[in-house]
């Protein structure tokens, strides 16, 4: 009897530990903002971080940079999210300001190249994952002879030839408007003044792009990178990328724990597998920008991107303190049709 009793109980805690262990088996769920061309890369690379973690990702596309940022911003009090990837070197100060962000550094941090730091001093709030470069591309079924410098751009010959995208709710937009403020300091908005007349803007680059795809316009803002991906998807060699005479603005995109997070370990898991050589060989063919990760290598079809070799950025600090004012001014000129000492007035 005492034997019988004795094998019931230990059949009853075997059953209770199950229970305990199935529950603890149930995959708790991490969620991540991004805009949304990171989709491709954040679908390619997801599944095996769930796999590896026992975590399920709700993956939420938030448009543009400009709107991950807001839509960040609007929910500061009741955040939704638990990781936000995607603000780059022109969103970072906006970011950081609203306060939005809680601070953390990955343990594998010194995989990141040394050099891309410079260009991202984010003060831990936010790791880089990708960098890139700005370039003006054009269809060279469609012109012989791209503009060559800012200054090139304003020429009466590419009137509504070329589109771009607006720095308000664009990232590559906004790294235009920081590229031609640190080339032409104090007198960038006389440059927007000719300039707007000459190009047509669009709220991001998902639809510049496919403006151009289409024959629409010869000349697009986008990325050094884009001819290669014209090349791996479509098998073509009639997009070139331009190397401008005093520079290309570089860009560099991090990925960040949303201050408030109650997953705030799974949100460090995360971010230290984005930096990891597993989801980092994936970044090249899927977003088009170069990995951080100093291990990882460049595929072969990285030899029809443009390899920029003067760098532009802008003093992330500058930025921090001057952001919203600039975006106004721009607004003015730009959208207003106002003269710069106006839009300087306010």
């Amino acid at each position: 009897m005492k034997k019988a009793v004795s094998i019931a109980l230990v059949l009853l805690t075997f059953l209770g530990l199950g229970c305990i262990s199935s529950q603890q088996q149930t995959p708790r769920t991490l969620t991540v903002y991004a805009y949304d061309s990171l989709e491709y890369w954040l679908k390619e690379v997801i599944p095996e971080f769930e796999k590896e973690y026992n975590v399920k990702v709700n993956l939420v596309l938030v448009g543009s940079t400009g709107e991950l940022v807001n839509r960040l911003i609007l929910e500061k009090d009741n955040p939704q999210a638990d990781v936000v990837v995607g603000i780059d070197n022109t969103f970072m100060a906006k970011a950081i300001n609203a306060g939005v962000l809680e601070k953390f550094r990955p343990r594998n941090f010194d995989v990141i190249r040394k050099d891309i730091l410079e260009y991202f001093p984010a003060d831990d709030y936010l790791t880089p994952f990708d960098y890139g470069f700005l370039a003006f591309n054009y269809r060279t079924d469609m012109i012989e002879e791209p503009p060559k410098s800012l200054d090139e751009l304003i020429k009466p010959e590419w009137k509504g030839k070329i589109i771009i995208e607006d720095p308000r709710t664009s990232s590559p937009g906004l790294g235009f408007m920081l590229w031609t403020i640190a080339i032409y300091g104090n007198s960038w908005l006389e440059y927007w003044a000719k300039l707007r007349n000459n190009v047509q803007i669009v709220k991001g680059w998902s639809a510049a792009w496919e403006a151009f795809s289409k024959g629409e316009y010869p000349v697009v803002l986008s990325y050094a990178t884009s001819p290669a991906a014209v090349v791996y998807y479509d098998n073509k060699t009639n997009v070139k990328a331009v190397q401008f005479r005093r520079g290309n603005f570089i860009q560099v995109e991090g990925a960040g724990i949303v201050k408030g997070t109650k997953n705030r370990d799974l949100a460090e898991k995360f971010i230290e597998f984005l930096i990891s050589e597993k989801a980092q060989e994936k970044l090249p063919t899927t977003q088009w920008m170069y990995p951080v990760n100093k291990n990882v290598k460049l595929p072969e079809v990285y030899k029809y991107a443009l390899n920029v070799t003067k760098p532009i950025s802008l003093d992330p600090g500058l930025v921090m303190e001057n952001l919203d004012k600039w975006l106004k001014q721009w607004t003015a000129v730009v959208v207003e049709g106002k003269s710069p000492q106006e839009a300087i007035k306010g």
